[in-house]
């Protein structure tokens, strides 16, 4: 009998030890799978896309499909004539290289499109107003090392150049305050008429003016994608 009660103890106790590690066994899995049910559902929300921005991105993409699809950018041109014109992407300038003769160097500086004017429609019958749009150009004529500079600001209308101001530039001597020459407008007439024709035997001239403004109705668009691309990206990192 008291070996009955003692196998009977030594059972219990052993199903009991076995029934406490089988719990702690059950209980230590069932904690490793709640903390990974408690991770997951945090790493599922923190990949999701919030409405507001799906919808930012969405206007975005939109935007940039209308603009290619409305007035597609072609390539932008690398020469005009005899000069090489090098395009400057994600800024407002592009810049146009030459030469005239064996020793001068023309370099202009061209901004996009930076004010405009309103001016009456042609005809007697027309009504309403055109806009001309006015583009900003720098140009230096260089005779090498040594040298001064003759440098032109000027305005770029769509078909005509107009001449704001002209300066000689000595870059290897630097003065406090120099004279920058008179009011070109209020120059003698036949004197204004001589600096167009230096600037028109050097290649700047009408004609260029109509290449700029096609050049920079291109850029502009380009330029428009681009900004809205960067935008986008930036929104979605």
């Amino acid at each position: 009998m008291a070996r009955f009660i003692r196998t009977a103890q030594t059972t219990i106790v052993s199903s009991a030890f076995a029934s406490k590690t089988l719990t702690n066994g059950s209980q230590t899995r069932i904690a490793m799978a709640a903390s990974l049910l408690q991770f997951k559902p945090y790493a599922t929300c923190k990949t999701q896309m919030s409405p507001f921005k799906a919808n930012i991105l969405r206007i975005l993409s939109n935007e940039i499909d209308y603009q290619h699809d409305y007035a597609p950018p072609h390539q932008p041109a690398t020469i005009f004539n005899s000069f090489t014109v090098q395009d400057r992407p994600g800024e407002k300038w592009m810049t146009i290289r030459g030469k005239y003769g064996d020793s001068e160097e023309v370099k202009i500086e061209v901004t996009m499109f930076d004010g405009c004017v309103f001016v009456p429609k042609p005809g007697e019958d027309s009504n309403g107003e055109n806009v001309l749009l006015h583009i900003s150009m720098l140009v230096d004529i260089s005779k090498g090392q040594g040298c001064p500079e003759m440098e032109f600001l000027c305005s770029a209308w769509p078909d005509r150049v107009e001449i704001q101001k002209v300066y000689l530039l000595n870059r290897d001597k630097i003065i406090t305050n120099p004279y920058m020459g008179p009011d070109f407008r209020k120059m003698n007439g036949k004197l204004q008429k001589t600096l167009h024709d230096y600037l028109e035997v050097r290649g700047v001239n009408n004609e260029l003016c109509v290449f700029l403004h096609r050049y920079m109705m291109n850029k502009d668009r380009i330029e428009l994608i681009r900004w809205l691309g960067n935008v986008k990206s930036f929104v979605e990192s």
